[in-house]
């Protein structure tokens, strides 16, 4: 494509609204033009990219043998109605009536649609298992849309959806989407990783986040770069601590009272005695099933209230609030220690079984107390992996650093079981004449959205270094004339390359256009094509091209007669 003929605008200024790099990127270098909050114009560069992306996508959903599907935007509302979704979305949903006020609503996603769709068509064990996909727009009406394409009203998604006899069925399925998954964010050149997620609206038991390292994601997740350890915040776990010696206790002095006034916060009691905060015991006040249930964990570390949940499951867990310690006067806030003599419930951390001594509350306002020792001074009911995990914990799995960053979600998989089967009449009769639910699995991925994840994961001050494998263009050639005696050699030489690059099926960029070297220059590195092609009259007197690779800035020169093979070994 010959940039004079290009439907393009680059901007030299950032858009007003821009709140991160990729969408300010994606403006400036002319993929995206915003029409109203949170939909987009897609122009013919960002229109390229979007093709690619949905086109590894659908490659790899064809790989895992799902079959490629278009189902309507336009949605009879009362399909949604017969599971009660219409209410759980609520004014996410864009809603809408036609002439004869029949209700139909703009699709935020498929599930009741398609799982109608194979109601209708299959009904013998023998027709499953089967899987069905479709990449089209969806609809959702965010009350603040931002971040550009990361959060908008108008995006483009790939739905899939699985039909299997049963759950053994469902967990092969669902294998074999989580892989296909991996390949395609690979071949997205993502830095990802799958982690354990909610399920929300979708509802099921089992899913899994794929989760881009951004930091502008939404949600923060934890992460190995050495194996493939990920996982939400809160379920997150580290390495446990070596336990103190056995009977270590037995060398540790009876405890000793402190006064400690005015100092209910670890912070202010650790730089009274000259202790680390590492070394004080934090007691946190939960309510279990209307007992008293305390939570410990080293002083220098955040209690995870959900990990506490989890540990004291199934009984109700709620922490303490104001109100709470405002009706029990006889626990001061602040200086609580495990060993009171209303605590029913005791869940502590496997660091705190690492030292055989910590200083901690003593029960009574102003007072604190040394040398409180497990389980000779005050018992553990339950050991859990309760601390927040931190960057620079011990991976659990291999025992190398943990990361904890923000993750932008380009993905999730879903075993939803008989939820929307049950509900929809998809129903199979088994070899005997026994009927049964169809066993569902439900997979995405936010075409669109992954386009913003590669920018905010490739590109520099100068602009976007698109990966090869979604670069609108492989190549971008730029033509600089001058207006010397060799303008039209070198115009000539541009446009025999030109035609040499095309007939090799390669995809160019050609900068045939009037401009300075600046401008160009300033051009081709904001648009990103992974590697630029400069001819100009004094390399062609040398009878050579400058080569730059996009993301590197390394540059090099290329005899003519080279070019072709040499941009063919690295496409």
């Amino acid at each position: 494509m010959r940039m004079s003929r290009l439907f393009l605008r680059t901007l030299r200024d950032d858009p007003a609204d821009a709140d991160v790099d990729s969408y300010r990127l994606l403006v400036r270098a002319g993929y995206i033009r915003r029409v109203s909050s949170g939909i987009y114009s897609w122009l013919p560069l960002g229109q390229r990219v979007l093709a690619n992306v949905a086109q590894i996508v659908r490659e790899e959903m064809d790989a895992a043998e799902a079959q490629e599907i278009t189902l309507p935007i336009a949605q009879p509302l009362e399909l949604w109605q017969k599971n009660g979704r219409d209410k759980a979305y609520g004014p996410l949903m864009f809603r809408l009536t036609d002439r004869k006020e029949t209700a139909y609503c703009l699709s935020p996603t498929a599930e009741e649609l398609v799982t109608s769709l194979v109601a209708a068509e299959y009904s013998s064990y023998r027709d499953l298992p089967l899987s069905l996909y479709q990449i089209n727009w969806k609809y959702r009406d965010e009350l603040r849309p931002r971040f550009g394409l990361l959060r908008g009203r108008e995006f483009l998604m790939k739905d899939a959806y699985s039909f299997d006899l049963d759950l053994d069925g469902l967990r092969t399925t669902y294998q074999t989407m989580y892989d296909a998954y991996h390949r395609v964010f690979t071949r997205c050149a993502l830095t990802f990783r799958a982690v354990e997620g909610e399920a929300g609206e979708m509802g099921g038991d089992v899913n899994h986040e794929f989760m881009a390292v951004a930091a502008v994601g939404e949600d923060d997740f934890v992460w190995c770069r050495t194996c493939d350890y990920a996982a939400n915040v809160e379920v997150a776990t580290r390495r446990a601590a070596a336990a103190a010696s056995p009977g270590a206790e037995a060398t540790v002095p009876a405890m000793e009272s402190m006064h400690t006034p005015e100092r209910p916060g670890i912070a202010a009691v650790a730089e009274l005695l000259g202790e680390p905060a590492s070394a004080l015991l934090k007691c946190m006040a939960f309510d279990v099933d209307g007992e008293l249930g305390l939570a410990l964990v080293p002083g220098d570390r955040e209690v995870n209230e959900f990990a506490v949940a989890h540990a004291l499951a199934p009984r109700k867990v709620r922490i303490f609030d104001d109100a709470d310690f405002d009706r029990h006067p006889e626990l001061p806030k602040g200086y609580i220690g495990p060993h009171h003599p209303q605590v029913a419930v005791v869940v502590a951390d496997p660091a705190v079984a690492a030292r055989a001594e910590w200083v901690t509350g003593a029960n009574s306002v102003d007072q604190h107390v040394r040398h409180a020792s497990p389980g000779r001074d005050f018992a553990v009911t339950e050991w859990a992996p309760i601390v927040t995990i931190v960057s620079g914990d011990p991976c659990p799995r291999c025992g190398n650093a943990l990361s904890v960053d923000r993750g932008i979600e380009v993905g999730q998989v879903f075993q939803l079981g008989t939820k929307y089967s049950n509900a929809l009449g998809a129903f199979y009769t088994d070899e005997h004449g026994a009927q049964h639910p169809m066993v569902m699995g439900c997979y995405g991925i936010g075409v669109s959205r992954v386009i913003a994840a590669i920018v905010e994961e490739h590109h520099d001050d100068h602009g976007i270094a698109w990966p090869q494998s979604v670069a609108p263009y492989q190549v971008h050639l730029v033509a600089l004339p001058g207006k010397g005696e060799g303008a039209a050699a070198v115009r000539q030489a541009a446009d025999d390359l030109y035609e040499q690059l095309r007939a090799a099926r390669l995809d160019v960029l050609y900068d045939d256009r009037e401009q300075s070297p600046g401008v160009k220059f300033a051009d081709a590195d904001l648009l990103g094509m992974p590697v630029q092609l400069t001819v100009g009259a004094k390399g062609l007197a040398r009878g050579v091209v400058e080569r730059k690779v996009r993301a590197t800035g390394e540059r090099d020169d290329l005899a003519l007669a080279d070019v072709l093979g040499a941009v063919l070994a690295g496409a």
